[in-house]
């Protein structure tokens, strides 16, 4: 196993940010409480501040964040010095008040340097949270004896469980956020818009510049967040509606406003780490099965569609678009929720969230693009998706948008079919062999599964064996193709299976490379 213990130390510190998990549990563990952050003035906040914000940053030019300067001791930190600034116990904002939810703003630091506001709302007013030094635990670093307020890198928000404080959701970096279903680990993350992915002249990195949190209802089990988002092209508002429970729901509602025109504007995006699986072989020498937070593509299509697309670590960067008219969902999904799918003892790949979108509204014609991006290290997210819409922005105009996540197991829509479990590629001389296994209850009648029957294309390239293997213990059919490529370098390939002349399964789409 060539992964170090840094690697996995890195990975996980990513996704759980400066000192989350440490400080959750011992704020419940009876410690004497410490002030949280103090608050500036209260000035008015009302539904449309955002959105004013917003239109204002549109009408002048562009300007990276600006905001106290960062001491060196803190601007060339490494991994493992940020790593070890630790949030003090008992100073979450609202640990104390029995309001279901909690709140820590994040050091800055590392690659985390850029300032952004964090600000709590309440009862229409609201206050900026100013950075404490005493709240944080530097560890062996030299800090200046007086820091004065140096803002935050982004913010974490925890849930109350009887068994204490959980980590529900981080932003940090960007438009980047992370969230989960209870009792699973972080994994993919989601961000708030992108621009220009994988296209010239290069992407665009959209960011939050502020957060105004809303104090809850301790009756409801909702948080909103409102967040200012900038860039050289678009400013734009956005509301967050938090939802956590066995599923995590995230309604996310947007409106942008273009400086300039702008296209190629991606939404819904989420990026996933996939270093290897039966699919690519790309770590034949590696003591696990696989090492992947996401399975594949999901897409419900707007004409009612089911597509399954596995998605795999790449030798060259591979990008796929599928065109559609109002989609009605789709998402990177874990369906591989077996400790044997892996044998991975740390990361437990099997138990990382799944992340669908439902559309709110009509989003009219675009494609899913996907980004599958060569990756040596499984701390690389290389697996990006968004929704790309057919016509971008022009110039002063705005849009609006909303979608709702769920951060889960499975998903709440499922295709009615036999859908995919498992997909398999191998050579067999000159011929590529691909097994895809589909499960669902009709395969337990044994008469169904012998009635079904595939439907196997490529282009290019020619498919010259087909058989199904049925098991009823499984609910399950294996087909096993093989794919003659000729001279190809590529070829798409699509697969359903049939029973009765109907569709008994998702449709299995994937592009073989040389």
């Amino acid at each position: 196993m060539t992964t170090t213990m840094a690697d996995r130390q890195r990975r996980e510190f990513l996704q759980l940010a400066v000192g989350g998990a440490f400080a959750a549990s011992l704020a419940q563990s009876g410690a004497v409480p410490v002030a949280a952050e103090p608050l500036a003035q209260p000035v008015p906040f009302a539904a449309d501040t955002v959105l004013k914000m917003a239109a204002e940053l549109a009408s002048k030019p562009f300007k990276e964040p600006e905001g106290p300067s960062l001491p060196s001791v803190f601007s060339s930190l490494t991994f493992e010095q940020y790593a070890a600034i630790r949030r003090v116990p008992g100073t979450a904002i609202w640990s104390d008040q029995k309001l279901g939810f909690s709140l820590e703003p994040l050091h800055r630091g590392f690659v985390y340097t850029t300032p952004i506001g964090i600000n709590i709302v309440e009862n229409g007013m609201a206050q900026r949270v100013i950075y404490d030094a005493a709240n944080f635990d530097l560890g062996s670093l030299k800090a200046p004896a007086t820091l004065g307020d140096l803002g935050f890198s982004g913010l974490r928000i925890l849930k109350s469980y009887d068994q204490g404080f959980e980590d529900v959701a981080i932003f940090q970096g960007a438009t980047f956020y992370r969230s989960r279903a209870h009792a699973q680990p972080f994994g993919l993350a989601a961000r708030g818009l992108s621009i220009r992915t994988g296209d010239d002249p290069g992407e665009e990195f959209p960011l939050f510049r502020q957060f105004w949190v809303e104090k809850p209802n301790p009756a409801a089990n909702t948080l909103t967040i409102h967040a200012l988002l900038d860039s050289p092209s678009v400013t734009g508002a956005f509301r967050f509606t938090l939802r956590p429970s066995e599923i995590t729901i995230i309604d996310t509602e947007m409106t942008l406003i273009a400086r300039a025109a702008v296209d190629k504007l991606g939404f819904g995006s989420m990026a996933a780490a996939y270093l290897f699986s039966p699919l690519d072989h790309r770590r034949p020498d590696d003591v696990r099965a696989a090492a992947h937070e996401s399975t594949g593509l999901q897409i419900l299509t707007g004409n009612g569609e089911w597509l399954w697309r596995p998605v795999s670590n790449r030798e060259t960067l591979q990008i796929s678009a599928f065109s559609d008219l109002n989609p009605r969902g789709f998402g990177l999904l874990q369906r591989s929720r077996s400790f044997d799918a892996f044998y991975d003892d740390e990361t437990h790949w099997e138990l990382k969230p799944s992340l669908w979108i439902e559309p709110i509204g009509d989003w009219a014609q675009g494609d899913h693009r996907l980004l599958e991006i060569p990756a040596a290290s499984e701390t690389n997210e290389n697996v990006l998706v968004q929704w790309r819409p057919k016509t971008g922005m022009a110039a002063a105009t705005t849009q609006s948008i909303a979608f709702r996540q769920f951060w889960c197991w499975s998903p709440p829509s499922r295709p009615p079919l036999a859908s995919c479990v498992s997909s398999r590629r191998g050579k067999v001389g000159d011929h590529q062999r691909f097994a895809v296994e589909m499960a669902g209850d009709m395969f337990a009648d044994p008469a169904k599964a012998a009635a079904a029957s595939a439907d196997v294309q490529a282009s290019p390239g020619k498919i010259v064996s087909v058989r199904l293997f049925p098991y009823k213990d499984r609910r399950s059919v294996r087909v096993v193709f093989d794919l003659d490529p000729g001279s190809e370098t590529y070829s798409e390939l699509r697969l359903t299976l049939r029973v009765d002349n109907q569709a008994a399964s998702e449709t299995w789409l994937y592009r073989w490379t040389a």
